[in-house]
């Protein structure tokens, strides 16, 4: 098939979802279901709430700041704020082999930037999908990121959760944690 015909098919299947899309009837939020991010942090799958994010970016230029923690990459720009960029995977403990193509802006104060290596998705997964982690074993960080699994065709996968990353990161800088962010 020639390139012409692969893109004229391709952009027939976008018009048809688009027009299907508005026969559908339109999503409510509920408290029977959650929206997800689907993503890859040092090669291991994970998901985040997308109610925790304010957005999500790829290969946002990132200027390097030199300093004693090896997951600060550095600090971007967004809307004229500067926002410090942590890469999760060494938050999370994995070893680092490569730049983070992605970037996803936690929501709340103080801003905050978490890069990973790979977006799979964004899935809608029932609640009753989620399985909740009865507590945190003591000093063990990367645990303390953790907030359950989420059962997904193709395996389950642990969640991130935001608030907790930035508490992380705070302690990890010496910060006092501020006075408008949730404890986790």
């Amino acid at each position: 098939m020639t390139r012409a015909g692969t893109v004229g098919s391709r952009l027939r299947r976008l018009r048809t979802d688009f027009d299907q899309s508005f026969a559908e009837p339109a999503r409510s939020h509920d408290e029977e279901h959650l929206e997800l991010l689907t993503i890859r942090a040092g090669g291991r799958p994970y998901a985040i709430r997308l109610s925790q994010t304010s957005g999500v970016h790829p290969d946002r230029p990132v200027t390097p700041l030199p300093g004693p923690q090896p997951a600060l990459l550095g600090l971007a720009g967004f809307a004229g704020a500067v926002v410090p960029v942590y890469d999760l995977a060494a938050l999370l403990g994995h070893p680092v082999a490569e730049v983070p193509r992605w970037l996803v802006l936690a929501a709340g104060t103080p801003p905050l930037g978490l890069a990973f290596h790979d977006l799979d998705g964004h899935v809608r997964s029932a609640t009753s999908d989620i399985i909740r982690e009865s507590g945190d074993e003591a000093g063990d960080r990367r645990r303390g990121s953790l907030r359950g699994l989420v059962d997904l065709p193709g395996g389950s996968r642990p969640i991130i959760d935001i608030p907790a990353t930035r508490a992380m990161v705070h302690a990890l800088a010496g910060h006092a944690q501020a006075g408008d962010e949730e404890p986790s």
